[in-house]
């Protein structure tokens, strides 16, 4: 077979130099021999060698950069990258989550250099997310590196994203390497939830807000001495209620969580159970209500409700840059209404997790949303995502999950 070779047009190398892991189409001088999902070399308008990755014609990102060594992707190339993830989070703070029942990121895509590829690690299974066609062709290696050297006695994709569509790909839902998974597996963060793999948001779980929803908890402990009876929590987009059981564990909070999902919304019923909260020598409540984010802000601006604690944690906005201006407006009306709701001294909790928005944007939005609402604030915190999510150096893009801890006034 020919040598597949993609020419990068003259000025536009340096992005690659610098280790950036995608390459534009407008970058793309000549694609020679470039099949969709195969390897291809990438060189400088002098041939001069700058990378190794794949190909696919029909995304706006052709070339997903793998190496910037001249060296073979072969399985050995896969056992050496999969083993350094995994070491790098048994051997950080995040190792902890590797344990029986507790849950870690072990392949984070270009973040880990293995650009398409998201393995989350669910006790001794591993959820698989092959976002690209070239990963979708090697799902089953991948499974079987897993299996083999990794001890993980299930490997089930969840290959059900928007970007597969991008790819050429259709969803893909199913088990790799052992049977099928129960209906719901049990994940201890302190807190009790059921994970549903199979059905669940992203692999089942918002593992990246794992550190958040700690955050939450230990605010909670600190505030309760200066809270006139039980403090109260608005958690909006609360999916399985994650952040309204941390809060809850150890206090009498009484939570509202609000989510558009009734399946959703039924499994945050089945957390708080588990938990039980729902006993009657617990003081602590909630409701689940299904609604519409925004309206049901709106809903509560115009009821006077107020809240000790506001958590705004919206599914991603803008896919690309293109969306970036509508996500801007969205943020900005779903933060306005917040302030208006959270008592004097209160804290919100506000999050972006749309890639293409920056932690400054991001910033300057919740800012002019402050602006009009007529409250002050105070930034106590800039929340990311969970240290098992890294965020490669070189890859600024790479770090989706931005928020900000605020003390209202």
């Amino acid at each position: 077979m020919a040598v597949a070779k993609v020419t990068i047009k003259k000025g536009r190398e340096k992005p690659i130099r610098n280790r950036h892991p995608w390459i534009f189409s407008g970058a793309v001088s000549i694609a020679a021999n470039a099949v969709d999902g195969r390897l291809v070399t990438v060189v400088d308008h002098k041939d001069r060698f700058l990378a190794r990755g794949y190909w696919n014609s029909k995304s706006q990102i052709q070339v997903r950069v793998l190496t910037w060594e001249d060296e073979t992707i072969d399985d050995a190339w896969w056992q050496r990258m999969l083993g350094r993830a995994w070491q790098s989070r048994a051997q950080n703070h995040a190792g902890a989550e590797l344990s029986a029942n507790r849950a870690c990121r072990i392949v984070n895509a270009e973040n880990d250099y293995m650009p398409g590829l998201v393995l989350d690690r669910y006790g001794n299974r591993v959820v698989l997310q092959a976002q690209t066609l070239f990963v979708d062709r090697h799902k089953e290696k991948i499974a079987d590196i897993l299996h083999s050297d990794f001890d993980a006695e299930q490997v089930f994709e969840r290959s059900d994203i928007d970007l597969r569509r991008q790819e050429g790909l259709h969803p893909a839902v199913g088990a790799l390497v052992g049977g099928p998974p129960p209906d719901r597996l049990l994940l201890n963060e302190g807190a009790l939830y059921h994970v549903d793999i199979v059905r669940g948001h992203k692999t089942g779980f918002y593992l990246d807000q794992r550190r958040n929803r700690q955050k939450l908890h230990e605010l909670v402990q600190a505030s309760a001495s200066a809270s006139d009876g039980p403090p109260s929590l608005l958690n909006l987009f609360s999916y399985s209620g994650g952040f309204a059981i941390a809060a809850q564990r150890d206090s009498d909070l009484r939570a509202v969580n609000v989510d558009s999902s009734r399946a959703a919304l039924e499994l945050a019923e089945k957390n708080f159970a588990l938990n039980e909260y729902d006993k009657p020598s617990s003081d602590a409540c909630a409701e689940h209500i299904q609604a519409d984010g925004f309206d049901y802000l709106r809903y509560c601006v115009g009821e006077g409700a107020r809240f000790d604690y506001v958590v705004l944690d919206p599914p991603k906005f803008a896919q690309h840059k293109r969306q970036i201006a509508r996500a801007a407006r969205g943020y900005k009306d779903l933060n306005l209404s917040a302030f208006r709701l959270v008592k004097e001294g209160g804290y919100m909790m506000t999050f972006s997790c749309s890639g293409a928005v920056s932690r400054d944007l991001f910033q300057k939005i919740v800012f002019a949303a402050l602006a009009d609402s007529g409250r002050q604030a105070q930034i106590v915190e800039q929340l990311s995502a969970a240290p098992d999510h890294p965020v490669a150096l070189t890859f600024p893009e790479g770090e989706y999950l931005k928020g900000l801890l605020l003390r209202v006034y």
